[in-house]
């Protein structure tokens, strides 16, 4: 397992485009908002190809400052998002999802980063900078799914212990079906990407049942925070909703 992963020349994946484009008609011949998804697209590539020169910056400047300062935007950003479910509610739950993104993902990265990678300096952008987009979105999914299905249900009346139990299996589907799949139906983005670079197989599968497990547990560590944090909200609002 020598082989190292070749960069791929503009003009090859230029080629790729041909399916894509080819996608694109399919969805304007069946009038499937084909406008939305060429803007997608093309949105999509801007954006790498903007995160990608700023972490070739991120990864020269080799500064803790630098990396401290991405963490928080990550942290700001996926709280807001994740809230956009709920944009009746989304102001006053904002410092609750961003508490609980914090506690629960910031927890599970100072893990690995102290305990299992044990990286020196703990700063290294090369790791940390990954590894804490992959915690703080699972974390911002985790939340926006358990946001909506508990405010859904108690818009329905629902008892709200009976809620928050359904919030909070809706919001672990997701990775709890990634549990069962991985390995037998999907080869995840880490795994893969390290085979291809060269990297015995059984050492990336070890780095695989460490993402998978920091994924699992920032889930349930921010949802139930947020759960714990939001309560008065939503029993407010469920005592409004049950009032004649």
């Amino acid at each position: 397992m020598d082989a190292a992963i070749q960069a791929i020349p503009l003009a090859n994946l230029a080629t790729l485009f041909i399916p894509v484009l080819l996608a694109v008609f399919v969805l304007y011949r069946w009038s499937l908002n084909s406008g939305q998804a060429l803007y997608a697209l093309v949105r999509m590539v801007l954006q790498l190809v903007l995160v990608g020169y700023c972490l070739h910056y991120i990864f020269n400047a080799d500064s803790s400052l630098i990396v401290i300062g991405v963490l928080f935007i990550m942290v700001f950003a996926s709280s807001w998002i994740a809230l956009g479910v709920v944009p009746s509610a989304r102001y006053r739950l904002y410092k609750h999802a961003l508490v609980s993104i914090v506690v629960g993902g910031g927890l599970t990265l100072a893990v690995i980063v102290l305990g299992v990678l044990q990286l020196d300096p703990w700063y290294l952008p090369q790791f940390i900078i990954p590894l804490a987009g992959m915690v703080f979105a699972n974390s911002m999914n985790s939340v926006s799914l358990t946001a909506e299905r508990l405010n859904a249900e108690i818009e329905r009346k629902v008892d709200y212990l009976k809620a928050r139990h359904i919030a909070m299996q809706a919001a672990l589907i997701p990775i709890i079906n990634s549990l069962f799949a991985v390995g037998l139906v999907s080869l995840p983005g880490m795994m893969t990407g390290q085979i291809l670079s060269g990297v015995s197989p059984l050492i990336a599968v070890r780095y695989q049942i460490m993402v998978m497990c920091m994924i699992f547990a920032s889930a349930v560590l921010s949802t139930a925070y947020f759960l714990v944090l939001s309560k008065p909200i939503f029993i407010k609002q469920l005592e409004k909703t049950a009032s004649p």
